[in-house]
């Protein structure tokens, strides 16, 4: 099935992978490398994107944004933050100017 599930199978794979080996597992050996190593390899792949957003074609924003998603997941992995917290988050936000909600966060 592709839709936007593949996030959450993602997410539990990327789950089942700390603790992993790290020889056999890139995603073990992020893990490993620590918080530090995964925020960066996400700024990479996000400027990665925005590059093939300026000049590349469709498929390659496409592959970029998925390795952007991937690092993401790792990322929400790594600080304890499951998709259904994110998924709540943006239907919270539903409905809700994106001005207006932007306004508001230092309100709370």
């Amino acid at each position: 099935m592709t839709d936007a599930t593949i996030l959450d199978r993602l997410h539990a794979v990327i789950i089942s992978r700390k603790g992993g080996d790290p020889k056999i597992s890139y995603t073990a050996k992020l893990f490993t490398k620590g918080r530090g190593k995964i925020c960066q390899k996400l700024g990479e792949e996000a400027v990665e994107t925005v590059v093939a957003a300026l000049d590349q074609s469709p498929k390659d924003v496409a592959a970029e944004s998925a390795d952007l998603l991937y690092h993401l997941l790792v990322l929400w992995a790594e600080v304890g933050v499951a998709p259904a917290d994110v998924w709540r988050a943006l239907e919270q936000r539903k409905g809700t100017s994106g001005l207006i909600e932007k306004a508001n966060r230092g309100k709370s």
